[in-house]
């Protein structure tokens, strides 16, 4: 079959025209005069529209999924290499990694020091982060010490949960008001909700930009309950905004099997897209919006937007982390911190092995920001 080179045509389009013209060449050199075609405007926004969906139910196809398991796999922190000589390459690339993303406590004090005289914001992660991985995600419990850290990390900086799951779940883990909830990869945000007398809070929902999808969430939830509950440990959660698939407590040999499913039922729904993290595939709205995004608004109400003395720190262990490490790279402000005991590709600038680790830095923090105080 020959390759089909199609150019949208430069002419200047006239205001109003109800036509496109498309040049075809059959050459991938150009060499030949192109072929013009001319489509009634609407019928070729259709044909773009058309293309797109079946662009997604290929990006759908069986190596997709193949990819998918074989990240989820590589990501599993316990998993281990077989050879010596394997296990010496990933030392000496352990040690390099270390090197480009030095530990959040080793470099504590370069971290606060470029903090001095600014204003620090903090945005935590949740599982894998405040609380370790589980095979169950129901029982993902926070400690007690955690919870203190956390409650007194809020008294003394803005403090944001920025999570995928949905804020009902990670507040009956977290049990704080002072804080600041987004859940659903930051598609529902809320204030601190201090009450009053009255038993009224001061402030409750901030945004929720993908509550038109909620019923669309709440149809897919149930599809794929009833399709994937042969697979034994398949467990689908619904995080009102999204949905996760969770592949903790399944055999790893049914991985591909239950990815399968996943898929065949998000070909059906294009105004969804799959992601993949750690054990888990989670559906979400198309929509732009992610974890940076939740951020950037979190900072704009927070009065932050263009403030040049604010230092955000973000401390996540996940993929969908990186839209938020990216975003502070992007503002040339701020620090991202990867919690991972693996490395891995990050736009973070520094690293924390696990939630022990979290839980030290952060009482390290309240430390210094109660000492400084009392010298000021």
């Amino acid at each position: 079959m020959m390759n089909q080179n199609v150019i949208v045509s430069d002419r200047k389009p006239i205001l109003g025209s109800k036509t496109i013209t498309i040049s075809v060449s059959n050459s991938p050199l150009f060499s030949s005069p192109p072929t013009h075609f001319t489509f009634p405007r609407r019928k070729f926004l259709e044909l773009l529209e058309a293309a797109d969906k079946n662009s997604n139910k290929n990006n759908l196809g069986a190596g997709k999924i193949a990819s998918w398991v074989d990240s989820m796999r590589d990501s599993s922190p316990t998993r281990l290499r077989s050879s010596s000589r394997d296990s010496v390459s990933d030392n000496n690339h352990k040690t390099s990694w270390i090197v480009r993303f030095p530990s959040a406590l080793n470099m504590f004090d370069e971290i606060v020091n470029a903090a001095k005289g600014k204003k620090i914001v903090m945005f935590l992660d949740y599982d894998g982060t405040l609380s370790p991985i589980v095979e169950d995600p129901d029982k993902a419990y926070i400690t007690h010490e955690m919870r203190e850290v956390v409650k007194n990390v809020a008294l003394n900086f803005p403090t944001a949960i920025v999570t995928g799951r949905s804020i009902d779940k990670v507040r009956s883990f977290v049990k704080l008001d002072e804080i600041y909830y987004a859940g659903s990869h930051g598609m529902d945000i809320e204030g601190p909700t201090n009450e009053n007398t009255y038993g009224e809070s001061d402030q409750g929902v901030l945004f929720q930009p993908a509550s038109e999808f909620v019923p669309m969430i709440e149809k897919v939830v149930n599809i794929l309950e009833e399709k994937t509950k042969w697979i034994p440990g398949a467990m689908v959660e619904n995080n009102k905004f999204c949905l996760s698939v969770h592949f903790r407590r399944v055999d790893e040999k049914r991985w591909t099997a239950l990815a399968e499913q996943v898929k065949s039922v998000l070909i059906d729904y294009p105004q969804l897209k799959l992601t993949q993290g750690r054990k888990v595939l989670e559906i979400r709205p198309t929509i732009k919006w992610d974890k940076g995004q939740a951020l950037k608004f979190l900072l704009k109400s927070l009065g932050f937007e263009k403030s040049e003395d604010v230092v955000p720190v973000y401390i996540g262990d996940d993929r969908t982390d990186e839209d938020a490490f990216k975003v502070l790279r992007e503002r040339g402000q701020g620090f991202g911190i990867l919690v991972s005991k693996v490395p891995k590709e990050t736009n973070a600038s520094y690293s924390l092995q696990d939630p022990s680790q979290v839980n030290e830095f952060l009482k390290r923090l309240v430390e210094w920001k109660r000492k400084t105080v009392g010298e000021a």
